[in-house]
């Protein structure tokens, strides 16, 4: 059997859109970890107050995912796209009331909205950039686009640390907040309205010959089965969680870290993290390389190691030691998120859209472990990173047991 293609000429702009939303929520999710430190120093907040920010956005998540599949499914993708963006862009413009009045409580409900959006567009983008081509290859493309998410959170740390960290010396000032996501909005509604009259293509059916083939794509050999009976769905909901959460933590106090246990200054620590996104961008451009060759579950259980080396090193501070692990906390992290997902999705079949929107309900972890670690960050910032390794075992687990696929009672490797 020849390998398959990539993707198709005729999904190039369909795809080339998708890959965009990446990007688009990547600048936005990244943003929220330079606005942690300005709103601290600008609002007086602790950490641990400040991790509420993570809260905000990933606790819409736990909320607005499974709606965002069953719009899917009722009104298809390109609605589906265009629905996430019109709540995206109604957050940015919350900003400007939140900002007015020097509201923490009204900037999280503006984060909130913004979150609705961002959870929409990935509900939404990892089962669209799966179905534009060979299902035998959704792994490398949903890494693929995954890539150019990489290069949004290098984009967001860049636009937050330019904008919003140089403005700390003058401590009550938001007007630079107001008048970043407003533009930031603007822009999004711009590239809504030329998406909207994309012709999207018609997505080719897939036909396996047999039960190896079969196993290889996204087609349920058990159509009787229900969703929740398919113990890997199940098991990526998990890991998905556990990751999101470790994810969320990691960023959200890599400025204070670096600040802290460097002693760089806070826009110096702002422009490193810069350097911290380019190592997750350069670890989803190796690990789809290496997935021509290395299964995705070996090759996620391999990083969830050595994140779990690269944690327990940031946590004893041994200064230049400590910081280069973080860096590579990055580099082992990239591929986490979009493998973990195309993983939960194999064999689902008619439960696919239903099932992105479940997975998606896992990021809800990133609301929950930044609150904690800011409680543990209050006292020693680098003891904070001892929690996220409990996240990297699950994930560990996940890849080299429950990610399995199980057809007539059997596991199918």
């Amino acid at each position: 059997m020849s390998n398959p293609k990539f993707t198709e000429k005729k999904y190039l702009v369909t795809y080339s859109f998708v890959t965009a939303l990446f990007m688009i929520w990547g600048i936005s999710l990244s943003m929220c970890d330079v606005l942690n430190k300005h709103f601290q120093n600008v609002l007086h907040l602790s950490k641990s107050q400040s991790g509420l920010i993570q809260f905000s956005v990933f606790g819409a998540y736990a909320l607005m995912s499974i709606p965002a599949g069953m719009f899917l499914k009722r009104f298809g993708y390109k609605r589906g796209v265009l629905f996430g963006l019109f709540l995206f862009v109604l957050g940015t413009f919350l900003f400007l009331p939140a900002a007015d009045n020097a509201s923490f409580s009204m900037f999280r409900i503006a984060l909130f909205v913004l979150g609705c959006g961002m959870a929409t567009l990935e509900t939404v983008a990892h089962p669209f950039a799966a179905s534009l081509g060979d299902q035998r290859t959704s792994d490398r493309r949903i890494n693929f686009s995954q890539a150019f998410n990489a290069v949004g959170t290098m984009i967001g740390p860049a636009i937050g640390t330019y904008f919003l960290l140089r403005a700390t010396e003058n401590t009550n000032d938001l007007s630079s907040v107001k008048m970043l996501y407003v533009s930031i909005g603007i822009i999004v509604i711009l590239f809504a309205l030329v998406f909207a009259f994309v012709k999207i293509p018609k997505f080719a059916d897939v036909h396996a010959e047999n039960v190896e083939d079969a196993m290889a794509v996204n087609i349920d050999t058990s159509p009787n089965k229900k969703l929740f009976s398919h113990r890997h769905f199940i098991w990526s909901i998990i890991a998905q969680f556990f990751n999101v959460a470790a994810q969320a933590g990691t960023w959200a106090f890599f400025i204070n870290y670096v600040h802290e246990k460097m002693g760089f200054t806070v826009q110096s620590a702002g422009n490193y993290m810069i350097i911290f996104m380019a190592m997750m961008a350069l670890g989803r451009i190796v690990g789809t390389y290496l997935m021509k060759f290395i299964a995705p579950n070996k090759l996620l259980a391999s990083f969830a190691l050595g994140n779990i080396i690269c944690c327990l090193l940031v946590a004893q501070g041994l200064g230049s030691v400590s910081f280069i692990a973080l860096l590579m906390i990055n580099f082992f992290f990239s591929i986490m998120y979009p493998t973990i997902f195309s993983l939960g999705l194999k064999n689902l079949g008619s439960h696919t859209q239903q099932a992105s929107s479940f997975i998606s309900m896992g990021v809800v972890g990133g609301a929950i472990l930044p609150y904690f670690m800011g409680k543990i960050a209050n006292v020693n910032i680098a003891s904070a990173y001892y929690l996220p390794i409990v996240c990297y075992f699950i994930i560990f687990l996940f890849a080299v047991k429950f990610y399995k696929v199980r057809l007539n009672n059997s596991n199918i490797k």
